[in-house]
């Protein structure tokens, strides 16, 4: 098996013999001026069938390709074939929960470019697996990598519940929507045994707060009936990401999250039981998923879906490596061309980051994109109205005795 080309782009340099199992460390480097510190994960010199680091049937039903270590990390690793054949002996990337003992569970922010200023995360990591997941990087401050780690080396937040109620009662607290799911998805697969989403809901029910729900599970239906009792007051809105309708492009691209028909279902019977429902298509992905822009809103509207956003593909720090690693395993013959493009969105470079340009790009290949995503919402009907949430039902929980409150 071929080594990862993060080795490969760096000076060469004695590494230690390999244990069995094909695994090296190698102590870490500086590169040299003229080379980039952030070296790609894979050659794209390299030809179009190079192997991956991880072989596939140690990450079956996972996104991405490899695993390299964060990069805070002091020293990397790579895997590659060693002449003993020993993968087979490698275990299988399982899922494992640890408890994230937090002790704060709103989230501020202040960017410009977003609707909202506050999130809660109830998970880190999602084992959705999406491959182009923005959030990836995160799991690198926990001393983890962005790649199989991110889907399979999870944290939950039990007490985020009982820590929302105590912020909600904090004096001087001011109500306003407050985001979720827009970090790790808060229904993914391990919420059905935790099932810290649901009674976070119960909390936001319980003092009528405004909440917005980001997802790609139709778990979501499994808490229906908070959210159709939230809807009455205007509390709570729910977008699913339809990323595209192609059942096997969904299946390598977000292995673990629901099935495009899955996601339309739970989107009708959201708007069916009064949610206020969006379809968000994002990413949108140029030269892989952007031809579905119009098929994707035209499923929505077909199942009373009447609002839509889109976001282009983010690619922030290793979720670049990662991505290109899986268009080379996955799409051989198309990964040169989908780069160009995402170049051309963003200034000729792989992301740009800046205010107001990170969720939709630039450029005559974003502008086609927004376009024809306005046209189609316009001929479809979408965002003729919005939801706009309330906080006038708030009554923060009580603390300590209420006698002095009479006076």
């Amino acid at each position: 098996m071929a080594r990862s080309s993060a080795a490969a782009r760096r000076p060469p340099a004695p590494e230690p013999s390999a244990p069995a199992g094909g695994f090296a460390r190698r102590a870490p480097q500086s590169p040299p001026a003229d080379k980039p510190s952030r070296p790609a994960a894979v050659d794209l010199n390299a030809p179009a069938d190079v192997e991956v680091a991880v072989e596939s049937v140690h990450r079956r039903g996972r996104g991405a390709q490899s695993n390299a270590a964060g990069r805070f990390e002091p020293v990397a690793r790579t895997s590659f074939d060693d002449g003993w054949q020993t993968f087979e002996d490698l275990p299988p990337f399982k899922t494992t929960v640890t408890i994230d003992s937090t002790r704060r569970i709103i989230t501020r922010n202040d960017s410009p470019d977003i609707s909202f200023d506050r999130s809660i995360n109830p998970y880190r990591g999602c084992e959705h697996g999406c491959i182009y997941c923005f959030a990836r990087p995160t799991h690198a401050y926990l001393g983890l990598s962005p790649g199989l780690d991110f889907e399979s080396k999870l944290f939950a937040k039990p007490e985020a519940p009982k820590l929302l109620e105590r912020e909600l009662s904090a004096a001087g607290y001011v109500p306003r929507t407050i985001a979720i799911g827009t970090n790790t998805d808060p229904y993914q697969p391990i919420e059905r045994e935790h099932q810290i989403m649901r009674r976070i809901l119960e909390v936001l029910d319980r003092y009528s707060h405004p909440v917005g729900i980001v997802t790609k599970s139709a778990l979501v239906l499994r808490d229906i009936d908070i959210l159709a009792r939230m809807a009455q007051r205007n509390l709570v809105k729910v977008a699913l990401s339809v990323t595209t309708l192609d059942g096997k492009l969904a299946r390598v691209m977000e292995p673990r999250a629901a099935t495009p028909p899955r996601r339309l279902e739970a989107l009708q019977q959201l708007a069916a039981a009064g949610v206020p429902a969006s379809v968000m298509v994002a990413p949108v992905i140029p030269a892989l998923n952007d031809p579905e822009i119009e098929r994707i809103l035209e499923a929505a509207a077909a199942v009373g879906v009447r609002e839509a956003g889109y976001v282009l593909i983010r690619l922030p720090l290793e979720v670049r490596d990662l991505f290109r690693e899986w268009l080379m395993a996955n799409f051989p013959d198309r990964y040169r061309h989908v780069f160009k493009l995402i170049r051309e969105t963003r200034g000729g470079k792989d992301y740009d980051s800046s205010w107001g340009k990170r969720m939709t790009g630039g450029g005559p290949i974003a502008w086609m994109i927004g376009r024809r995503f306005e046209l189609a919402c316009a001929r479809l009907g979408f965002n003729k109205a919005r939801t706009r949430l309330t906080t006038e039902h708030f009554d923060p929980p009580r603390r300590g005795p209420q006698q002095l409150s009479l006076f």
